[in-house]
């Protein structure tokens, strides 16, 4: 039963596979500009085998978690800072309002002259593009907090740590997750565009050099490789929520 679910489930991708597969048979259009669907999987299990797509999954990986633990470190402090401050808030709020649609990637050139062309730059912006999401969820998460429980905590004599590792914490939790669980894509997005842009190692890299040679599979493979290794994280992000959130309503509607 799992199985014809899992299958029912993926069934519109199958499909486009085999009608990807019967196009490029056909000769509808140009190999060069569409491989074949078993052109790609030979190239995607040639870089299986070589080792190379675990090493350009690892460095990707290295640089999107770094960079977005970074952001999650300094953006849910941030966050709970705004909400909990009007006088931050008023300073800051202009900032992330105008960041948050900003198309981040435009820094990557600032970036690199301050900290290079290695990783530094990379994970920084990776980091610059997750946290805006971070603080957005933080903020609106705890001012989201019920005021009543608030108000009933101190009035029971709660010191503003209990206040906020009993009440603001738990409240928000769902929310703070619901922000990394957006920065984490982003996190990803901005590791392989900025691998793309600068070239080596990674993914992104990966892509862009069978792109200047003019290899076709390669750059399909890369696309797949990216949204594997993109599946695995959301997967595992979503785990996390679900482990973490286990005595919420969201999982465990009657406790």
């Amino acid at each position: 039963m799992m199985i014809l679910r899992f299958l029912s489930r993926i069934s519109p991708l199958i499909a486009l596979i085999l009608f990807w597969e019967a196009c490029t048979l056909a000769g509808l259009v140009k190999p060069f500009l569409l491989p074949a669907p078993h052109v790609v999987a030979g190239r995607l299990w040639g870089d299986v085998v070589s080792g190379q797509f675990a090493l350009n999954a690892s460095l990707t990986l290295y640089r999107a978690l770094v960079g977005f633990v970074a952001a999650c470190v300094i953006g849910v402090p941030a966050g709970i800072l705004i909400a909990s401050h009007r006088l931050v808030r008023w300073l800051t709020e202009p900032l992330v309002s105008v960041g948050f649609p900003m198309p981040k990637i435009a820094f990557l050139p600032v970036f690199m002259l301050w900290f290079g062309v290695y990783d530094v730059s990379k994970i920084v912006m990776v980091s610059f593009a997750a946290i805006f999401a971070v603080v957005a969820a933080a903020e609106a998460g705890t001012r989201g907090v019920d005021k009543f429980m608030l108000w009933s905590a101190r009035a029971m004599g709660a010191s503003n740590s209990d206040l906020f590792r009993e009440v603001i914490l738990p409240a928000a939790m769902p929310q703070f997750l619901t922000g990394m669980q957006i920065a984490l894509p982003v996190s990803l997005i901005t590791a392989v565009a900025a691998e793309m842009l600068m070239g080596g190692a990674g993914l992104g890299g990966a892509m862009l050099a069978a792109g200047n040679y003019a290899d076709s599979p390669g750059v399909f493979a890369g696309i797949v490789e990216t949204s594997v290794v993109g599946l695995i994280a959301v997967a595992g992000m979503t785990a996390l929520r679900r482990r973490l959130l286990r005595w919420h309503a969201e999982f465990n509607p009657r406790g």
